[in-house]
């Protein structure tokens, strides 16, 4: 029996076609779109893995942005005191009726609703279509919400107050975050009336902010300066730590003066909220709330009474006083007048103000900014000069006659007779111009003109305000062959030696000389702040090259114009001042007007307060002169530097 297996199959026949297997070749043909769906599926999770773990930070910072927004609030400004503590400069509380905008969306759906119903009946009844875009009527139903409000500010204010569309509009556009003030700089009666009257649900609210505050009006105006608003611009670490839209308040910044110079010790640090807003902008939910800091606070060298006995001197003038120590170089007084209100700058300009304090040429600040001939108060650097060269004697005589001739010229002396025969100390009391005439041609110009820039007057003081002159000029022979073009005469030589002629300077220019004539050395920069005890010159005084007994030369004759010469109205009973006047002559639109000036210290034992007055005469009736004009000027600060001294 034969033996059962596994059935075969049969071999293929050679050359015979075989039967089609659909299963296996379905497969092979899925095969690369298998390969497609996975690879494709990998790109997919590959992208997946990028956007949601590798850009993860990306798309949340993204969020933020789209979600969050940033209101930098400014920290209030530091204060201003004088040397003695007082107040300068401080800030008030500053009151707005305000509404923010988020409030009121309500307000504005409910009209822009009404809006449109009343369009639709007045369609209806006219079976005319109202041509007004959607926008239009958007606004107009933001401002009529702002109106109905206004109206309601008005009734209890008892006057008109308004806003307009293109301020609601820009508002809305640039700082929605913020509020809208329907008035501003509310007084304290309208603050408490509004406090008072408000409905308990209105969304108007009185808004409190800081504004700069003047206690003494217009002291020291032209130096403490004023401030200006501003957009707070970041920091750095501020704009690095998230990149959010950032809304801000109006912060200041000083624009003139004190509150210019010291503006970033006196800015105070900013502080923040950061807002959750809607999709129309709008802020919902506070995040965050950092506070924000005043800034330093900063002490002057000004004292407030000699300040204003300064500015009591200058009253109804044009012109400047400088009151300085001469060992500190500290100020004690820098006025300049005509002056201002500071508290009418606050917190803005308005455009009259400006004008007003233009029209009266109020705006230069003559103490730093003016340049004048020095007139006779430059005698003193002449006969320095004359020393220096060595063609003066302390003890030497000359002939004053009624005038000197210099070329094809007379120079006249300022008192017809003339002197007759005087020294040093009697030329300085009467300030003798034929005597400073002969010294000065003897020195040279360039003996006159190094000794001049050795006191500093070719350049500003260094002090710390802003805009000081940088024109002022101390002429020699190259200065006039490149400015006019014309050789050096013998004549401007004479002019120069009494002060006139070319040179100009500045008020404070001639303080810091009459503080080098006090402490008989030169150097000396003068400043705005309060100087510690024990304070030293970060550069020593450099003494003037002189004798003791040129000196004292100098010393005398300053001492004697004091006693019983041109500047007697400067005298105390029981101080000794050292003066010296002077008058020049000057020639704006070619018209001829008179200076007044005064240079001087005090005590002579012991200097502690150097001087210098200016008085601009205003129209050729105007006979101004040093001894009648700024020396009285000069006594009222003398005066009240004395009081001072019982307060210390």
């Amino acid at each position: 029996m034969a033996k059962r297996g596994k059935a075969q199959s049969p071999a293929p026949a050679a050359g015979k076609p075989q039967p089609f297997d659909f299963q296996t070749r379905r497969n092979r043909r899925l095969i690369p779109f298998v390969v497609i769906t996975f690879v494709g599926f990998m790109i997919l999770l590959g992208k997946l893995f990028r956007e949601q773990v590798l850009h993860r930070d990306e798309y949340i910072e993204r969020e933020k942005q789209q979600t969050m927004r940033r209101i930098i609030l400014p920290g209030p400004r530091g204060s201003i005191y004088d040397r003695n503590g007082e107040l300068l400069v401080g800030n008030r509380a500053r009151f707005s009726a305000a509404v923010f905008l988020n409030s009121l969306r309500k307000e504005f759906r409910t009209e822009y609703l009404s809006q449109i119903r009343e369009i639709k009946r007045q369609e209806a009844e006219t079976g005319e279509k109202v041509n007004i875009s959607n926008s239009e009527l958007i606004w107009g139903s933001r401002m009529a919400v702002i109106q109905n409000h206004l109206d309601e500010i008005s009734r209890i204010l008892g006057r008109p107050v308004s806003v307009s569309r293109r301020s609601l509009e820009t508002h809305f556009n640039s700082r929605i975050l913020l509020p809208l003030k329907l008035v501003a700089d509310l007084t304290e009666e309208e603050y408490a009336r509004l406090v008072d009257q408000l409905p308990p649900n209105s969304p108007v609210q009185v808004w409190t902010e800081s504004a700069r505050y003047y206690p003494y009006g217009d002291l020291a105006a032209h130096s403490l300066g004023y401030v200006v608003n501003r957009e707070e611009q970041l920091s750095e670490a501020e704009e690095e730590s998230n990149n959010l839209l950032t809304f801000s308040h109006y912060g200041k910044v000083g624009k003139a003066g004190i509150e210019r110079t010291f503006n970033s010790l006196l800015d105070g640090e900013n502080g923040q909220e950061v807002w959750r807003v809607d999709p129309q902008g709008f802020q919902y939910e506070r995040l965050s709330l950092t506070r924000p800091q005043q800034g330093e606070d900063l002490y002057l060298s000004l004292d407030v009474a000699i300040q204003q006995a300064a500015q009591r001197g200058l009253e109804g003038k044009v012109g400047a006083a400088i009151a300085i120590d001469p060992v500190t170089g500290e100020v004690l007084a820098i006025a300049s007048s005509p002056t201002y209100d500071l508290n009418d700058l606050t917190p803005y300009i308005p455009s009259d103000v400006y004008r007003e304090i233009d029209q009266a040429g109020g705006w230069l600040h003559r103490a730093i900014q003016g340049l004048y001939p020095p007139g006779s108060t430059f005698k003193p650097l002449t006969a320095i000069a004359a020393f220096r060269r060595g063609v003066l004697d302390p003890d030497e005589i000359l002939f004053c006659g009624a005038s000197f001739r210099v070329g094809n010229r007379n120079f006249p002396e300022h008192s017809a007779p003339g002197f007759g025969e005087i020294g040093l100390p009697r030329a300085l009391a009467v300030s003798s111009n034929v005597f400073f005439y002969q010294i000065g041609l003897r020195a040279s110009i360039d003996w006159i003109a190094d000794t001049a820039r050795m006191f500093g007057l070719d350049k500003p003081t260094g002090i710390e305000l802003p805009f000081e002159s940088s024109r002022e000029i101390v002429p020699n022979r190259e200065w006039k062959k490149e400015t006019h073009g014309a050789p050096w005469f013998p004549g401007d030589t004479a002019n120069t030696s009494i002060g006139q002629g070319y040179l100009q300077v500045t008020p404070l220019n001639m303080a810091v000389v009459a503080a080098g004539l006090a402490t008989g050395s030169t150097g000396l920069r003068p400043t705005m702040v309060r100087r510690d005890a024990g304070w030293t010159p970060e550069e020593p005084l450099v003494p003037l090259p002189l004798t003791e007994d040129e000196y004292d030369a100098i010393l005398l004759g300053m001492i004697r114009a004091v006693e019983e010469g041109t500047a007697r109205r400067t005298r105390f009973n029981d101080m000794t001042v050292a003066g010296k006047t002077g008058t020049a002559q000057v020639y704006p639109d070619g018209k001829p007007l008179t200076l007044a000036w005064f240079i001087g210290f005090a005590p002579v034992e012991d200097p502690r307060i150097a001087i210098a007055v200016v008085i601009e005469g205003v129209s050729a009736s105007d006979q101004y002169h040093g001894g009648t004009t700024a020396a009285p000027v000069a006594r009222e600060i003398f005066a009240a530097w004395k009081d001072s001294l019982k307060r210390e």
